[in-house]
This record gives C-alpha cells, sequence and structure tokens, in this order.
C-alpha cells in the first residue's frame, strides 16, 4: 500500500507495528489502533502469515495482508473472534 524507507524488517526480528485485522466479512475482530497504541511483538511468535508478510516492510511502511486460514489459526480459529 505504502513504501516505507530505512533498513528492511528481517525474518524474526521485533517489530513495532500497528495493525487491524478484519475477516472476509468485513468484520474487525482487532485493532491497534482502537487500542490507541502500537504493538510490538516478535516476528517468531506470530502467526505463519505475519511471519511471511512482515519482512522487507521499511519503517513507516502499510502493506495489506491476506492471510489464508492455514497461515492463520487454521481449523480451529481464535474463539470467539476469529472463526475456523
Amino acid at each position: 500500500v505504502k513504501e516505507g524507507a530505512g533498513e528492511a524488517v528481517k525474518p524474526g526480528a521485533e517489530v513495532t507495528i500497528h495493525y487491524t485485522g478484519w475477516l472476509t466479512t468485513g468484520k474487525v475482530f482487532d485493532s491497534s489502533r482502537t487500542a490507541g497504541d502500537t504493538v510490538t511483538f516478535k516476528l517468531g511468535d506470530l502467526i505463519k502469515g505475519w511471519q511471511e508478510g512482515i519482512p522487507g516492510m521499511k519503517p513507516g511502511g502499510v502493506r495489506r495482508l491476506l492471510i489464508p486460514a492455514e497461515l492463520g489459526y487454521g481449523d480451529r480459529g481464535f474463539p470467539p473472534d476469529i472463526p475456523g
């Protein structure tokens, strides 16, 4: 959506981000923006879709990730907000 500038994120790095998660229905299930602050994660601790989709981003960049269930929470989902 928007390319940032500077050094690209490497796999396994710790990142500080804003994010919004939508279901395919358009329903928002979680958002750091609603909470009002960025969050910091180690990529290795996140779902595979984020582990694959965030590396290569640069500070200030914006990316839209379309994550299939098998790279997210799979058949089990993450009840009650994310169905399998």
